[in-house]
């Protein structure tokens, strides 16, 4: 963990961003379990109990931030915003096992975006999202038992 502190660090100061003991804490749960994603109240929630005048803004800002700085992810997943920290790749997509919730990175081939932008006159293709889930191998292992 503390290899992926010390990345995140020289990134917030690479992008002239001050390095904080809210921002270190919030990235320290955050790259507890990075097979996982956790809801983003969790997280909230153990910033306000630790540092009680700290604003809900102040925290989502700062995830948004992480996120553009590709330190984390962030999804939406049930009407609840969720959070980890960014796989090592650049473009990738996900395979989430439905019992578990452990994330897997899986490769895929480029999509060709100028063919859907012929679908979308006017329209530019900015990014996407890709998710696979199902139940991994070791949750299946346990179940077929």
């Amino acid at each position: 963990m503390e290899k992926l502190i010390d990345q995140a660090k020289s990134k917030l100061r690479a992008n002239h961003l001050r390095w904080t003991k809210q921002r270190e804490m919030m990235l320290r749960l955050v790259s507890e379990d990075p097979e996982h994603y956790q809801d983003i109240t969790v997280v909230d929630n153990a910033l306000r109990d630790a540092y009680p005048g700290l604003s809900h803004d102040t925290i989502y800002r700062n995830l948004k931030e992480f996120e553009r700085l590709e330190l984390v992810e962030l999804r939406q997943h049930n009407d609840q915003m969720q959070v980890k920290y960014r796989c090592d790749s650049a473009h990738h997509h996900h395979f989430i096992c439905e019992i578990c919730g452990r994330v897997q990175e899986i490769k895929m081939p480029p999509l060709d975006m100028a063919y859907y932008e012929q679908q979308l006159p006017g329209a530019k293709i900015t990014g996407h999202t890709f998710e696979l889930r199902g139940i991994c191998a070791e949750c299946r292992a346990k179940h077929l038992k």
